[in-house]
């Protein structure tokens, strides 16, 4: 078996396409989606329509419970200044597509071969705003999982890849797709963006569990010239995070 997860697409249409294509020519057999689907970015409901073209799996990112409830935005731990842009997103959607993002699950277990069980969610198991970085102190990871099952874990919400043991766990981010932060997130510094996008593919072969980091790049030109179209509040980020002469 081997199973895609992408995560943290928020709206980047663009990055998620080249994303869906390399996944294509991997002959995937499933795709999971660990949250944050389409806020911030310039193209949320293509996002939306993707997923569901794939049948993907979705798990329910903080973003996405803000873009259901943006009078709980704070609740959320989103930053104010993102306010005006979610409300953009959440503008742009149907009925059917709030439907859509309700759907979203709160974790999904898989089971492997050999008895290894995974379990995905968006910031943790119990929430979706924490942040599990390689520097996470060891006795927060026990309170993250305690009384879980699984052997291998995987989110995503930090926007970096993550491959860390710890005792018997293994513990993945896929990173992110729509905005791959060149440094984890701390208060008063906005990050950086690269200019790829990040996904995972975690395969199942016979006695082996592979994990796969995978890293694509994509078209940032065609971004910086959709977020100009767009008439989204935040566009001037997005322009100076990719535009060559912003």
């Amino acid at each position: 078996m081997r199973i895609g997860f992408v995560s943290d697409i928020h709206g980047n249409f663009t990055a998620l396409e080249a994303v869906l294509a390399d996944i294509k020519r991997q002959g995937i057999d499933q795709l999971i989606c660990l949250g944050d689907t389409i806020s911030l970015g310039p193209q949320p409901v293509e996002a939306l329509n993707s997923l569901r073209e794939w049948n993907a799996v979705t798990i329910m990112g903080n973003h996405d419970q803000a873009i259901l409830e943006p009078e709980n935005s704070s609740q959320f731990e989103i930053a104010d200044h993102l306010i005006p842009d979610l409300e953009w997103g959440r503008e742009q959607l149907s009925d059917g597509d709030l439907d859509f993002i309700r759907s979203f699950a709160s974790t999904h277990t898989v089971r492997f071969g050999n008895g290894i069980e995974l379990l995905a969610f968006h910031g943790s198991p119990q929430s979706t705003t924490h942040l599990i970085q390689a520097t996470t102190p060891p006795k927060m990871l026990d309170e993250y999982f305690a009384g879980q099952a699984a052997s291998v874990f995987i989110g995503g919400h930090s926007h970096i890849q993550l491959h860390r043991r710890h005792g018997n766990k293994l513990i993945l981010n896929s990173g992110s797709v729509g905005n791959a932060f060149q440094y984890a997130f701390s208060p008063g510094n906005p990050p950086n963006l690269l200019p790829w996008a990040e996904y995972a593919i975690l395969e199942q072969d016979g006695a082996f569990l592979r994990s796969d980091m995978r890293r694509v790049y994509f078209d940032t030109d065609r971004v910086v010239k959709l977020v100009k179209a767009s008439g989204l509040p935040g566009a001037d980020w997005w322009i100076r995070q990719y535009a060559k002469n912003p």
